[in-house]
């Protein structure tokens, strides 16, 4: 029997653990489910005859390599930090490792000792980044296998609600961590490259630069830049590409709006703030305006950020209670924290309601002189709050990248990211037999 080592039960995970459930007699598998939170890890396990549940402290060394030294391969769902102690213990253990998170310096610095340990440790395999690099790496070995030169790749994800529950004037629900959606792109300038030319893209201008871009079926979505477009040149092999740029997909309208909150200092994790107990949230709305006794909230604000009075923008502030006398009940919260909290309280998704990950590639390239364009796109929609498009494109690709380790079919050692052939056909495969599957079409060149 092989056995599975799940670290983390959070929602992301369902999918991952039904597909482990699903393949768990044929495969003669056992998975372990590990969370701190021991009636979370049992809720996921559900008195299966091939699961069970610990409870599991993550800082704590004795438990982790207990835990880890039990296993086959090892799949983490902590938070980004906290995979370096579980991913060291691997390699020292001699198992196999699989995120969904970006790699950071210290996981790549582990490469070497995964090499020589035989280790296999995949990174960024869920949806974005995940389904994104295999998608996009399957196109453009394509071109460069037929003899083409690549000149232009973006990429566009996003998640959101799905169109027949769009129904506030955000259109936008929460799909993922709403502590991730209120600080993206706050780490600091946004970097790509364009027609040749570098360009940075500060925090405080980030969401007034975005780009549109229609998909068949399900009209039209707004991307803005995200994190450092330049290190996929190398990750891709696209190391003199003109333009290269990476994106989240909103709809329209929304950055316009979000943009109110970075003006504001709003989105701001990094101090905390004094509330009484009486504090509303239109007095927090009133601590990042200037100080006039005589005129409202509304009026300072339209006043500070040039907003129209019946701009659709206003109708956006006022449905989330932004003006609203409903009480903080928080002790000194970040400006972010309490955003959030607002947040939460209108785009939390329904029970019954579904979510939807939209993805896009637009692919620019040189073939025997000729220029031509290709665009790759893929919609999947949730089925409720529980079974959601995102726990689908975060859960699956890991579960599928899980038993192909398990079979040998990826056995290259080594700290790396899912770009390799062996990795990726076999995974896009069984993606679409899941209902996760791209199309892709030939387009009219655009200029690049």
């Amino acid at each position: 029997m092989q056995n599975i080592l799940l670290i983390g039960a959070g929602r992301s995970t369902y999918s991952f653990v039904e597909y482990i459930k699903a393949h768990s007699e044929s495969e003669n598998w056992f998975l372990t489910i590990a969370d701190q939170n021991l009636e979370l890890a049992e809720e996921k396990a559900a008195k299966h005859p091939r699961m069970k549940a610990i409870s599991l402290d993550v800082q704590d060394e004795i438990q982790r390599v207990h835990a880890i030294s039990k296993a086959d391969v090892v799949v983490s769902m902590l938070p980004a930090h906290m995979h370096i102690p579980v991913a060291t213990d691997c390699i020292a253990l001699g198992k196999h490792m699989l995120t969904a998170s970006y790699i950071s310096k210290e996981m790549r610095a582990l490469d070497e000792r995964a090499k020589e340990a035989g280790v296999v440790l995949i990174n960024e395999i869920g949806v974005d980044p995940g389904i994104d690099h295999l998608s996009a790496m399957k196109v453009l070995d394509e071109i460069r296998d037929a003899g083409g030169e690549v000149k232009l790749f973006e990429s566009f994800t996003g998640g959101l609600v799905a169109p027949e529950y769009d129904d506030n004037p955000w259109n936008y629900k929460f799909t993922w961590n709403p502590r991730n959606v209120v600080l993206a792109g706050s780490a600091g300038a946004v970097k790509f490259i364009q027609e040749g030319k570098y360009k940075y893209i500060p925090y405080h201008q980030l969401f007034r630069r975005t780009e549109i871009v229609s998909i068949d079926g399900y009209g039209k979505f707004e991307g803005y830049a995200n994190r450092d477009s330049l290190s996929y040149r190398e990750v891709y092999g696209l190391h003199d590409i003109p333009t290269i740029y990476r994106g989240t997909f909103r709809r329209p309208g929304f950055c316009r709006a979000w943009d109110v909150f970075v003006k504001l200092g709003m989105t701001d994790d990094s101090y905390q703030i004094e509330v009484d107990p009486e504090m509303t949230y239109r007095d927090f709305t009133n601590l990042f305006l200037a100080y006039n006794p005589n005129d409202s909230v509304e009026l300072k604000l339209m006043h500070y950020l040039n907003i129209p009075q019946d701009s659709e923008l206003m109708h956006k502030l006022e449905w989330l209670g932004l003006f609203s006398d409903a009480k903080i009940n928080m002790t000194k919260p970040s400006p972010a924290q309490v955003l959030q909290k607002i947040l939460e309280e209108k785009w939390t998704l329904g029970e019954d309601e579904k979510d939807m990950i939209v993805m896009f590639h637009k692919f620019g390239y040189e073939l025997k002189g000729e220029k031509r364009m290709i665009e790759s796109s893929m919609v999947t929609i949730g089925k409720n709050s529980k079974e959601t498009a995102m726990a689908l494109t975060v859960g699956l690709p890991l579960a599928i990248a899980a038993r192909h380790i398990l079979n040998g079919n990826i056995s290259t050692p080594g700290v790396q990211i899912p770009i390799s052939k062996e990795i990726y056909l076999p995974m896009l495969e069984e993606l679409k037999e899941n209902g996760i599957s791209f199309t892709e079409r030939e387009v009219d060149y655009k200029g690049y």
